[in-house]
């Protein structure tokens, strides 16, 4: 099956890797999670790379660095009930689709996408890190 590159504001199932994790030698995520896309990337050669952040249950050190998404939202998104933040000091980025994608129940890898403002908010907030180089870029290479 051909999967449709994801878009931004998408949240998509990825065994994402924390970047104190890969600090440390690790390669692999530990736990399959619901990740948010912030960018996509066709190079020249027609490889689409993604970006993704984090959504996880452990709020963040600060509040510039994660968003809480209501709980409406996750109930749309088929999320769990207990509170959650897309963390936005750290992404990893993967060459689509990659073999960290994991399938939902209903075989689909997309649970759906983040409201226009709620997008925003993280957006701004990717990007006042990365302006201040406070962004942690974890590159998952392709493995041959």
């Amino acid at each position: 099956m051909v999967l449709k590159t994801p878009e931004p504001g998408e949240i998509i199932r990825y065994a994402y890797l924390w970047w104190n994790e890969a600090r440390r030698g690790r390669t692999e995520g530990l736990k399959d999670r619901p990740c948010a896309v912030v960018l996509t990337r066709i190079t020249s050669d027609g490889a689409r790379w993604i970006y993704v952040l984090p959504v996880t249950h452990s709020p963040p050190q600060s509040p510039e660095a994660g968003v809480e998404i209501p709980l409406a939202t996750k109930r749309r998104l088929g999320l769990d009930a207990e509170k959650s933040w897309v963390i936005t000091t750290e992404l990893n980025r993967f060459c689509w689709p990659g073999p960290d994608i994991r399938p939902l129940t209903t075989g689909e890898y997309s649970y759906g996408y983040l409201p226009g403002k709620l997008l925003r908010t993280v957006l701004d907030q990717v990007a006042a890190h990365a302006k201040r180089s406070a962004l942690a870029t974890v590159n998952r290479e392709p493995t041959d």
